[in-house]
């Protein structure tokens, strides 16, 4: 149906000439009462009354009406049903390249008789033109019923059905028309209601139904103007061929989109619906279980309106449980093209379905979209782009969209302006989108570590500069050298960092994450495991899912207490245990993004993990070289140092976490004193550090102080 100017005319045309039509069979059937002055009532006693007039049935002409005086008498304002008939009728003819008016499109579209398409007009005619209640009214006896029924449309049009109003026919199974207030009442003397859609719609208004547009959200092509990707175009493609395939029953298959990335499944569902010449509407399963016992209502409404607009409809069960209830009975009544997002395959009972699985394009297809999206060299920041944030086309349309006008040629006044800081940009961009929604999961620290202040022997800081180099040339090892192809493993770069505590792990972990330009995310292990069987693993699949876009750096600090070793088992308790287990080994596996593991028992990580780590950091308590690099950097230099003398501070056995501690207390020794810092204000605060840790310290005057 459309909303030209020249349907808008012609249905129009057809709506007038069709309520002209109606109003005189109306007024034909109304029983005529003689004006008192024309002569005597008739005797009531001696004769019965003479039943109300039948209208002429189709086809009748004014001659035929003038040999059949039974008929009743003539139309309203001398106008012949037969010459209106023919009127409405070819008011329908519509030119050609015009559609159909829209009650005779619903009829067609629908399925309905003429009777029903007739008795629809009388039902929706006192909405549109008040007088036609008044009509009904008095050809039904009663000054108040305005609303017809379906007795009085049995009387007043032609090839009536008894089962017209049956609700498996089309006025009730597509909630065109409703009784109202039926009660103990027969069926047929209940007056009809048309529904306000329906109403809108005869008048030329084609819009989503309300009940529906409180639930469903329309999606536009998010990523207008930018043609997919070959793999993405592939899944569209697909996507095409299944919901023309032929089903049993008649109905499009339930196409079942995997796949957790959101925004790719919606681009190529738009462009995919796009050919069917249909809109995208979004649904997702909470505000369908919301619906409650009105699923049915929601289903059936859903179907009438992909066949009155049309549209189709992607159904989001991504986080929802698989073969949920409420969501089966809605697919098993609903019609039309549906798609149901989900992250695994779905059990459907009764429906035909196909799957299609949607992933996120290329790190090579990213770096192509980057260049088209922001104008840039493709060998320049685009593949630095795609090489470590894994975002989707729709995504990189929006951030090259936000910042295209900053990436061109500077003007006059900020000639001075850093080259590279267009490219900063959409890297911070970039970083803010891929932000992960982890919620009470995990905590984001802003990293400000550098190199120069980590502190660690030759062999552990070049393993650590690998790890960076890892991360950073990724997209050129393994999309442009093809070593991804050789792998189904997830191409993510993970690390253990194992050690005494205090010795510079997550401190490392910053340093990384710092210079990756990574958000870094710390893995809240007490919010993570929950007692209750698989809530543990969907709360971390909800941490690897929402890291993985690549703005951020994953920190499971004490992992021991989450990685740790299968046990044998002997309970439910120890077979559970392991299956979490075994779920971390596999999400580790496939994981695309950074992420350190952290511990002080490494013997106590389960061996299976270590094979699957690209790196394994031993962090070494600090050796002599380290003390001192350490205590040389301990104070900033605004602190007021007094006489420090390092060589006996080198003495010390400590961590670089105990050196900062130290530090840290003697300066407010210090400061309490008004004194500056000095050796022995250092080593005062050393011994209540030792003493707070229950160890000795053998200061270099040979005292040694016991908790």
């Amino acid at each position: 149906m459309t909303g030209t100017p020249d349907w808008e005319k012609a249905n129009n045309t057809y709506l007038t000439a069709s309520l002209a039509w109606l109003t005189s069979r109306l007024d034909a059937l109304t029983p005529r009462h003689p004006d008192p002055g024309e002569g005597s009532v008739p005797d009531r006693t001696s004769a019965p009354d003479r039943p109300p007039a039948e209208p002429p049935r189709r086809g009748e002409t004014g001659e035929r009406r003038a040999r059949d005086h039974s008929a009743g008498p003539p139309p309203a304002d001398g106008a012949d049903i037969g010459e209106l008939e023919v009127a409405r009728e070819a008011a329908a003819e519509v030119g050609e390249g015009t559609a159909p008016p829209a009650l005779v499109q619903v009829a067609g579209r629908l399925g309905l008789s003429d009777f029903e398409r007739d008795v629809l007009l009388l039902c929706v005619a006192p909405a549109i033109e008040p007088r036609v209640g008044g009509l009904i009214a008095a050809a039904q006896g009663d000054p108040g019923a305005t609303a017809p029924t379906f007795a009085l449309a049995l009387r007043l049009f032609d090839d009536a059905r008894w089962d017209a109003l049956s609700p498996e026919r089309g006025l009730r199974f597509w909630r065109l028309v409703e009784p109202v207030g039926a009660g103990a009442r027969p069926l047929v003397t209940v007056p009809l209601r048309a529904d306000d859609r329906i109403v809108d719609l005869v008048r030329g208004l084609n819009r989503l139904d309300e009940r529906l547009a409180e639930l469903v959200e329309h999606r536009p092509d998010p990523a207008a103007g930018l043609d997919l990707p070959p793999s993405s175009r592939a899944v569209a493609d697909a996507l095409v061929g299944a919901a023309l395939t032929e089903t049993p029953d008649g109905r499009f298959p339930v196409i079942q989109l995997l796949g957790g990335d959101e925004q790719s499944r919606e681009l190529v569902a738009v462009r995919a619906m796009a050919r069917f010449n249909r809109d995208l509407y979004h649904l997702p399963v909470d505000a369908l279980a919301g619906a409650g016992a009105d699923v049915d209502l929601v289903a059936r409404l859903w179907q009438r309106d992909s066949l009155l607009l049309p549209n189709a409809l992607l159904l989001d069960a991504t986080d929802a449980d698989p073969g949920g209830a409420v969501v089966q009975r809605f697919l098993s009544h609903v019609g039309g093209l549906v798609l149901l997002a989900t992250r695994e395959v779905w059990p459907i009972t009764g429906r035909a379905t196909s799957v299609i699985d949607v992933t996120r394009p290329s790190p090579a297809e990213q770096a192509e979209v980057w260049a088209v999206a922001t104008g840039l060299a493709l060998e320049g920041a685009p593949r630095a782009l795609a090489g470590q944030f894994r975002l989707s086309v729709p995504a990189i349309h929006r951030i090259a969209t936000a910042l295209r006008p900053t990436l061109g040629p500077r003007p006059a006044e900020e000639a001075g302006v850093a080259d590279g800081e267009g490219p900063e940009r959409l890297w911070a961009a970039c970083r803010a989108s891929a932000r992960p929604r982890l919620e009470a999961l995990a905590q984001r620290t802003v990293p400000r570590a550098e190199w120069d202040e980590l502190v660690l022997p030759e062999e552990q800081t070049s393993l650590l500069r690998q790890l960076v180099a890892h991360v950073r040339h990724q997209a050129t090892v393994f999309s442009t050298w093809g070593f991804g192809e050789r792998g189904t493993r997830g191409n993510g770069v993970t690390a253990l960092f194992s050690g005494p505590s205090g010795t510079g792990k997550t401190f490392a972990t910053e340093v990384l994450a710092r210079e990756l330009g990574l958000d870094l995310y710390r893995v809240d292990l007490s919010a993570v495991v929950n007692k209750y069987i698989g809530e543990t693993e969907k709360n971390l699949r909800r941490v690897f899912d929402a890291a993985e876009d690549g703005g951020a750096l994953l920190l499971f600090d004490e992992a021991d207490a989450l990685f740790g070793r299968r046990s044998e088992v002997r309970d439910s308790h120890d077979r559970y245990a392991n299956i979490e287990v075994s779920y971390l080994l596999q999400r580790m596996e496939a994981y695309e993004g950074v992420a350190v593991l952290a511990t002080n028992l490494r013997a106590a990580l389960d061996p299976a993990f270590l094979r699957r780590l690209r790196f394994v950091v031993d962090f070494p308590l600090p050796a002599h070289a380290e003390r001192r690099r350490l205590w040389s950097a301990a104070f900033p230099p605004a602190a007021p140092l007094g006489e420090l003398d390092l060589d006996a501070l080198v003495e010390l056995p400590v961590t670089g976490a105990a050196v900062q501690a130290i530090a840290l207390g003697a300066a407010f020794l210090a400061a309490g004193d008004g004194e500056p810092i000095g050796t022995r204000t250092v080593l005062r605060a050393a011994r209540m550090e030792f003493r707070k840790l229950g160890l000795p310290l053998t200061v270099p005057n040979g005292e040694r102080v016991r908790r």
